[in-house]
């Protein structure tokens, strides 16, 4: 596994896909741009949507970018836990009636294991449960262990109206000693173990306002990979909040209020909030 700062990561991620076709995209303003469904954009897809549903045409079929987010329905764990942020970078791969299931997977298994070296044996694959063509994708196109593949019905994606469709995530398994200590721990529990690094999106159907899901005409490919999680393994630290991205204003916020990170369970939790919405405010702004 290779050590990484959070600049690295994103530059190479990047690099990645563009090395594979990608068209380099900037990430695009917090304030989506003619769509009144959204209020701020919350995943890398967002500012997309008019090409994943055929109303406008790509600059190219492939896309890459690091997209700046906001979500605010994980506030209250915000803090609390080693990976909710309002604020956070998506890394992202995307696919406009190109390229779909086959490449996507093992593109995400070639990046995580070859360029990132994380540990083959550590990594999980989470489907969506009738979605047998990924299963087969995972089973015969990468050296995954097929046992560590689940199948979970909470595998379809979406964010209000528009594209969606099943998805596959990737996690890493960082230990029983993150882990909740219930004989029922595995992968989708709440707590710190298994960290979702990567979501994989098979972009099929474009649901409406009053809730069908039409099929599209074009297949696409939306991904989202978290660099602040990312980072977090590539570092070797216990949060997100430890990394370089993160942790220099937790010291300077520390200072400030003449306060000493790691000694008390409440001040880290007050300090990594004000790190996280530092952050957004400044983004927002």
């Amino acid at each position: 596994m290779k050590y990484m700062s959070g600049k690295e990561l994103r530059r190479r991620y990047l690099d990645f896909f563009v090395k594979n076709g990608h068209l380099e995209l900037p990430s695009a303003s917090l304030i989506p741009k003619d769509d009144p469904s959204l209020l701020m954009i919350g995943a890398g897809m967002a500012p997309f949507k008019a090409y994943f549903t055929g109303k406008m045409t790509p600059p190219r079929t492939r896309i890459t970018t690091s997209q700046r987010c906001v979500r605010t329905g994980d506030i209250e764990n915000v803090g609390r836990t080693a990976r909710h942020h309002t604020y956070f970078e998506m890394l992202g791969n995307f696919s406009f009636g190109d390229y779909f299931k086959y490449d996507a997977i093992k593109w995400a298994w070639e990046f995580l294991t070859g360029e990132l070296e994380l540990p083959k044996d550590k990594l999980w694959a989470t489907i969506y449960p009738d979605d047998d063509e990924a299963y087969k994708i995972w089973t015969t196109e990468t050296d995954i262990n097929p046992e560590h593949i689940v199948k979970l019905e909470d595998n379809f994606w979406e964010i209000g109206t528009g594209p969606c469709g099943p998805d596959s995530e990737i996690f890493i398994d960082l230990g029983e000693e993150r882990g909740c200590g219930s004989p029922t721990c595995g992968v989708g529990c709440d707590c710190d173990r298994y960290l979702e690094i990567w979501n994989l999106v098979f972009t099929q159907y474009d649901r409406t306002e009053d809730g069908k899901y039409n099929p599209l005409v074009h297949k696409n490919i939306d991904t989202g990979c978290g660099l602040e999680r990312l980072a977090s393994v590539l570092q070797n630290k216990p949060s997100n909040f430890e990394t370089d991205l993160m942790f220099p204003i937790i010291e300077y916020a520390s200072k400030v209020a003449n306060k000493e990170y790691g000694k008390d369970k409440e001040t880290d939790i007050s300090l990594k909030v004000i790190a996280d919405h530092a952050r957004s405010i400044s983004f927002m702004v």
